[in-house]
């Protein structure tokens, strides 16, 4: 269902909804991961990977293998790239799911929740991994309740209730100098239990 207000820009340009081009234009821009981590349980890791460079982007396979195997290594799992999914935690199955993403080069990657469906005992190892992808310079937009997390790695943060914007700003605004009521009511609530 397409968007009933607001406006997404990505590269200073605004996305046109009624058009299938700019549509697509922006989702071969972008690669998201889930809560879930929705692998396809019947492939091993390398193949989960590798299927959307080969089978979307047409590339080349000893290209996208060597680069999937590259990724692999990046978020810590290169010795797993014969498993299948559910010889995996779920940790390790969110860690591949990101590598997933990457292997489509996105300018953009979009988190939603990642760690929700994870063990708190694995959520670390996932965390760790963005952690690092953030201080490779990749730009995220990471839709997360793991506040320290995301005051730690954010270098802006929005602050949202009931899918409205409340406020934007550094880390440092937004947990430590709220301008509006509604943001310093969650911060404080938040930080009282962390």
């Amino acid at each position: 269902m397409p968007p009933t207000a607001g406006r997404v820009v990505l590269d200073d340009e605004q996305l046109d909804y009624s058009s299938r081009k700019s549509v697509r234009a922006a989702r071969d821009k972008m690669a998201i991961v889930f809560q879930q981590y929705n692998l396809f349980q019947n492939m091993d890791v390398l193949r989960n990977v590798t299927i959307s460079p080969l089978k979307i982007k047409k590339r080349p396979r000893e290209q996208v293998e060597a680069e999937a195997k590259e990724l692999l290594r990046r978020v810590g799992l290169a010795e797993k790239h014969a498993s299948y999914p559910d010889e995996l935690s779920g940790g390790q199955q969110q860690r591949v799911a990101i590598a997933r993403a990457l292997a489509l080069k996105p300018e953009l990657l979009l988190l939603d929740e990642i760690t929700a469906a994870l063990d708190p005992e694995l959520v670390n190892e996932v965390l760790d991994t963005v952690r690092t992808l953030a201080g490779e310079g990749i730009t995220m937009l990471l839709v997360s309740h793991e506040m320290s997390f995301v005051r730690e790695v954010s270098t802006r943060v929005v602050m949202m209730d009931k899918g409205q914007v409340v406020e934007i700003g550094t880390p440092d605004k937004i947990f430590g100098n709220a301008s509006e009521a509604r943001t310093r009511d969650f911060v404080g609530k938040i930080l009282r239990h962390h």
